[in-house]
């Protein structure tokens, strides 16, 4: 992975940690190190939506099409970096039907594993946090992993309001339970 952190020795301290936002265009320039990370997660084992081996193009592709809903005001694309490094990455998609313009999903919350424990997922969170209430949305909603980053959305007071057995795959191909978040604004 050519942009991702090798070991904990190298992790910035949190001061050097800046989360930003990506427009549909800078998304299509970091393609490959958004792709670096969400293939770190589904090689360590997050249920992430994808199945291991990831092939590049196939994260590639995926990158892509977020990076045009981000053009087309579909989704809010926040990244976390240091020294320029794409260290982690969070969307806040925009609810589709019309009864629910109030509401918005938080989705893909990546953090490389060299970068983890070092608060950048809380980051990515409170900045998704404020990103949505700055478009006005007053609710939030999320599915994870039951095992995947339950502890942080706890820290962060998302209620959780239930699990679904066997809802998706680990990567490698067992059954995961998927729980259900929520927050309101």
């Amino acid at each position: 992975m050519s942009s991702s952190l090798q070991s904990p020795a190298q992790l910035p301290d949190r001061a050097a940690i800046r989360i930003r936002t990506l427009s549909g265009a800078e998304a299509m320039q970091r393609i490959s190190s958004l792709s670096d990370i969400l293939i770190d997660c589904v090689e360590s084992g997050a249920s992430v939506s994808f199945m291991a081996p990831l092939a590049r193009a196939k994260a590639d592709a995926f990158w892509s099409q977020a990076a045009a809903a981000v053009a087309e005001g579909e989704r809010i694309l926040l990244v976390a970096e240091s020294e320029g490094r794409l260290l982690g990455t969070v969307q806040i998609v925009s609810a589709q039907s019309e009864n629910q313009p109030h509401r918005a999903d938080i989705s893909k919350m990546l953090v490389l594993r060299a970068a983890r424990r070092n608060g950048v997922g809380q980051a990515l969170m409170q900045a998704a946090e404020e990103a949505a209430r700055a478009a006005g949305k007053t609710l939030l909603v999320l599915d994870t992993g039951a095992d995947d980053a339950e502890r942080l959305y706890a820290r962060l007071n998302w209620i959780a309001i239930g699990e679904i057995p066997g809802y998706a795959l680990y990567p490698d191909g067992r059954p995961c339970a998927t729980r259900i978040f929520y927050k309101v604004l």
